[in-house]
């Protein structure tokens, strides 16, 4: 089980129910880096693969915290996000419908366009791919909900 200065990090209710996590909306790098330290293994090690994914394939990327899950995005608009699960970290992209390929999995209430895999261990992370659709779709962030492209 993951620690802090404060000891064995326990899975949080809201993990055990199968969302994610309870983390503050928070924009900024110590808000992300502190949601991915909380986490329980395995989706600890497969979010940080993701974050330090997208850093490289995104200069001047942006973090948030936002719905309990990380953000990532560059410039004004937000791009794909990162939320741990029970068993998984689910990685989706806001605009997925327009990547190639798609990916395959279609998230429940994330929007019609939205698409995503789902991760259960570091092995299942296609980095080839997922850096591929990282940087796709930092080419189509958005704004936020009302300005869609």
């Amino acid at each position: 089980m993951p620690k802090d200065a404060a000891g064995p990090i326990e899975l949080r209710e809201s993990m055990k129910a199968g969302k994610a996590s309870d983390a503050r909306a928070a924009e900024g790098d110590a808000p992300v880096f502190a949601y991915i330290t909380r986490l329980p293994q395995p989706q600890r090690a497969i979010a940080e693969r993701i974050d330090a994914l997208a850093a490289d394939a995104l200069p001047g990327i942006r973090r948030a915290v936002k719905w309990g899950i990380a953000y990532y995005g560059v410039a004004d608009g937000w791009c794909f996000t990162s939320g741990a699960f029970v068993g998984h970290v689910k990685l989706m992209f806001i605009r997925g419908t327009e990547l190639e390929p798609v990916p395959p999995v279609t998230p429940v209430a994330m929007g019609r366009n939205t698409r995503g895999v789902d991760v259960a261990t570091l092995e299942d992370l296609d980095e080839r791919q997922i850096t591929s659709w990282m940087s796709q779709s930092a080419a189509l962030p958005f704004v936020n909900a009302s300005e869609k492209r």
